[in-house]
């Protein structure tokens, strides 16, 4: 684990949440099942299979030691979640977590839960998905799937977009994302449907049609979506929903379906629209198979 504990001596105290340490990308061997981010004023430690106590000692002392040098005086607030199968725990190792805790990402704040379940509100390898779409925004319709706790939309209403609609089945998760418009003062142009998407098409067709359009569901969710059978069922939808010339960015973060997996759903069920770019992650979240870690691709209407 010395790659982990050599991040955690190099950190810094900034202001907006990242990643601090990636495992998962495969380029620290030993060390593929942690990772550490940082969500202000609480750092986050992740292990994807058990771990002992002796570890967990070690990523207290290098915290610690850290802490003392980034902010001299002032309380270390860690949380370390185990995420192994059979296993899985959230602990507050020291300190404290904010009881409404706020973060901040490029001028845009977020309401966060670290200490219960396994998604904290905000995902931050999307980061350069939420800057694309904010430079996108100004004066579209926007069509958010899969909302989540509608950090896209944010960023799209801070970019001038003219409406957003939001949709997603969790409305716990909507909820959330109904605060976070009100912690960044943002116009009432938003809207949240708490629907399942497959039987809402009426409703979002009368909406439409839709400058951008962004699709970042889960890969696999039982009962809910099922990426090698259902994505195409979305992509399908998207020459009638979107404007002449309208975007549309296609978000998959599943190990075993690479890039080609989505152009070959796009070439079957919608050949319209014309591939643009694939947006780069975070350089923190490097990957020794980019095919392996979060695609985002972006595509344009005829």
């Amino acid at each position: 684990m010395q790659a982990l504990l050599n991040a955690i001596a190099q950190m810094a105290n900034t202001p907006d949440a990242h990643r601090v340490f990636h495992g998962r990308g495969g380029l620290y061997p030993g060390c593929e099942h942690w990772t550490l981010d940082w969500f202000a004023p609480v750092w986050v430690l992740t292990s994807f299979k058990a771990v002992s106590e002796d570890d967990l000692a070690l990523c207290q002392d290098a915290l610690a030691q850290r802490w003392e040098t980034l902010a001299y005086g002032e309380p270390l607030n860690w949380v370390f979640q185990c995420r192994a199968q059979g296993e899985a725990q959230t602990r507050l190792m020291a300190g404290s977590v904010p009881e409404q805790h706020v973060v901040t990402e490029q001028g845009a704040k977020y309401l966060v839960h670290v200490m219960r379940g396994q998604n904290h509100g905000l995902f931050l390898d999307m980061a350069n998905g939420r800057e694309w779409l904010k430079r996108h925004a100004q004066h579209e319709n926007i069509l958010n799937l899969f909302a989540y706790t509608c950090a896209f939309s944010v960023v799209a209403l801070q970019g001038g977009a003219a409406q957003v609609v939001n949709l997603d089945m969790s409305q716990g998760a909507l909820a959330v994302g109904q605060q976070n418009h009100r912690l960044n003062d943002l116009p009432a142009k938003a809207r949240f449907l708490g629907h399942d998407i497959f039987k809402t098409w009426g409703k979002i067709n009368k909406m439409g049609p839709y400058g951008v359009i962004v699709i970042d569901p889960p890969s696999y969710q039982k009962g809910s979506f099922i990426a090698t059978k259902d994505y195409i069922k979305l992509i399908r939808r998207l020459p009638d929903l979107l404007e002449p010339q309208g975007h549309v960015l296609l978000c998959l973060n599943a190990p075993e379906l690479d890039t080609a997996f989505l152009h070959a759903q796009v070439a079957q069920a919608a050949p319209s629209l014309r591939f643009v770019e694939r947006l780069v992650n975070p350089p923190a979240f490097a990957d020794i198979d980019p095919e392996k870690s979060l695609k985002v691709l972006h595509y344009q209407n005829a």
